[in-house]
């Protein structure tokens, strides 16, 4: 005979655990207010939002990438310490160190440099601009709140892979018969993209982004210390260079990938 309530019998009780969050979907986990710690890191021409959870009292650490759980850890008694992930197969590392007054420090490491200086290498490696246009009936549900449309448009320097919005555009270069004298230059340009013709003295890429017409153009600056300028175009207007660590101002929808 059982003293217990009905309710409290064990085979009653339920199975789920209760101090983690494994019944819990993983849009509901994500809880912007319990971020500590914050960074964007570009990977592969991605720019990827890497963002920590660090429960000092419920011991859970979690770690997102784009909004989706790519780590997590319950019941952590030792509150500092390393987590290991990977994005597009980079070795990522996040640390907790303590500091003064019963608080942590974060940092982030990728591919075995810290966060500002594989910042510091990929703004070197890329070119980066923002631009905002007015969003079409297609793009509604991916429009701010404004009825505008954001685009991170991106080069990658040493293959001249171009990547809009993260996505890498795949495309076929065309020469222009009586520009044979930028053959030689051209050499050093070829790359993947459509609608790109040779011009005296560098390239012309196009391409249409909805209802907005973009123009890359690669000219020689001239020197071999500044190498190759690139300047965008949006209907014909310039779009200033952005840099990579200006990213971590913009809006999140501007981050935002999944």
């Amino acid at each position: 005979m059982s003293f217990l309530s009905p309710t409290l019998r064990l085979e009653n009780l339920s199975t789920q655990p209760i101090m983690t969050q494994d019944h819990v979907p993983e849009d509901q986990r994500y809880n912007k207010q319990n971020i500590v710690a914050q960074w964007c890191v570009p990977i592969n021409g991605k720019m990827y939002r890497i963002e920590l959870e660090h429960g000092t009292t419920s011991g859970r650490r979690m770690i997102w990438v784009n909004g989706r759980e790519v780590l997590r850890r319950d019941w952590m008694f030792k509150l500092v310490g390393e987590d290991t992930f990977h994005i597009d197969q980079t070795r990522c590392i996040i640390r907790v160190d303590p500091a003064p007054g019963f608080k942590y420090e974060y940092s982030l490491y990728i591919d075995g440099k810290s966060h500002e200086l594989y910042t510091d290498e990929m703004t070197r490696q890329y070119r980066l601009w923002l631009y905002t246009g007015e969003a079409t009936d297609a793009e509604a549900t991916t429009a701010t709140a404004a009825g505008t449309q954001e685009y991170r448009i991106m080069l990658k320097l040493d293959t001249l892979s171009l990547f809009v919005n993260d996505e890498l555009r795949t495309e076929e270069v065309s020469v222009q018969p009586h520009h044979f004298e930028s053959l030689l230059y051209a050499l050093t340009l070829l790359c993947p993209f459509s609608q790109s013709v040779f011009v005296h003295g560098g390239t012309d890429t196009k391409f249409l982004l909805q209802d907005t017409e973009f123009v890359l153009q690669a000219r020689s600056s001239g020197n071999k210390h500044d190498g190759i300028v690139h300047t965008l175009l949006a209907n014909g207007v310039p779009v200033p260079e952005a840099k990579i660590q200006e990213i971590m101002q913009e809006p999140v929808s501007i981050l935002q990938t999944n």
